[in-house]
This record gives C-alpha cells, structure tokens and sequence, in this order.
C-alpha cells in the first residue's frame, strides 16, 4: 500500500482550526524564564478514541508545576466546554501573569479570550504548526493516552470522565515526573506557590 501510495480515507478529528475574523496573539514565551507556579498557565484540546467514535478533552495545566488545574470532555468542538475549565481553574487557583494556547477556534474566539482580558491576563499563542510551542501539554497527551485512554478503550462519556478523574487525580498528586526531580506536580505547586505578603 505504501508502494502504491494507497492509504483510507475517513475523516480525521482536527482540533487546531482559527475561528472566522480571529485575531493572532503573537507567543511570549520564548526566551522566557519560567521559574515559578501561575507565571504561565496552558490549555488544548486533543481527541479520545473510544470504542465508539471518540471525545474530545481539553486540560489547563500550569506550565512551572505541570499541575493540571481543570479538565472538561465533550462529544463536540464548540467552545463552551473551554472556556467551562478556564473559568473552573481561575475559579480553584486564581489567575496566571500569561496564558499559552495554539491558535484553535475554541481558544481564538470572542468568549475564550473575553474571560481572559476580564482577568487582565497576557494571551500567547503558539506559531501556526509548532507543537513545540506549548510542548508540556502535548506530553501530557502522550502520558494521558498511553497510560489511560489507550489501556481502557472506554465505551461511553460517563466511564470516560470517571476513568479520567482517578488518572488526573493520579497525576497530580502521585506521579513523579523525571523533568520535576522526581516530585508530584502537586510537590512542586504547593512547594512553591506563592504566600500572601505580610502587610
């Protein structure tokens, strides 16, 4: 087939697409020291497959601790269900100085970036095609995928959202990361988050 330039033709789920009349934020993290929890928080959107069909999940992680603040599923791609986990994670752990996205509809759109100018927070986003860009929450996908979703083959959204629970609660607070020193992510948020200043 390889030969013969043969491949299937089926539709692929895309989750990176600008939204109609968009507007690009250029990406503020290069050269950037990141050396401390909510200095840059991140968030996107991949695909589950499931027996099924498949799901599509977004995570806001922050970037420092590689903490995962909030995560929401969904069977479609509206942006509801992302701007849903931003407003849980600025609603759980208030408000980072930089949001990191790619450039998706969900994320370039009126009511995603809306919450983040409300909260005064500076927007990045990826360069078109650099996965690299936003590097730690794709490898959260390769964790996520291979050390759940993939050992699972979930058949409906209900098991779905209760397996990803327990894996996310998992990774947060009991899963060492050889980048964090072998801490949790939940050592190195806690560890070093910021404490209210003496007046």
């Amino acid at each position: 087939m390889r030969i013969m330039d043969l491949t299937a033709l089926y539709p692929k789920p895309r989750t990176t697409k600008p939204a109609p009349g968009y507007h690009i934020y250029p990406y503020l993290l290069r050269d950037l020291k990141i050396d401390r929890p909510t200095q840059v928080w991140c968030a996107d959107i991949t695909y589950l497959p499931m027996v099924r069909g498949f799901l599509y999940l977004v995570a806001v992680m922050d970037w420092h601790s590689r903490k995962v603040f909030s995560w929401r599923v969904s069977n479609t791609m509206d942006e509801d269900f992302c701007v849903d986990a931003l407003e849980a994670a600025i609603s759980r752990h208030g408000t980072p100085d930089i949001f990191n996205t790619d450039q998706g509809s969900q994320f370039t759109g009126t009511a995603f970036t809306a919450v983040l100018k409300r909260e005064k927070i500076q927007i990045s986003m990826d360069g078109r095609g650099r996965w690299m860009d936003n590097v730690f929450i794709e490898r959260l996908w390769r964790s996520v995928k291979y050390e759940e979703v993939y050992l699972k083959a979930y058949d409906n959204g209900r098991r779905a959202r209760a397996e990803l629970r327990a894996y996310f609660d998992f990774y947060n607070a009991r899963r060492k990361h050889q980048s964090l020193e072998r801490q949790t992510p939940d050592q190195v948020y806690f560890n070093a988050a910021r404490l209210p200043q003496a007046a």
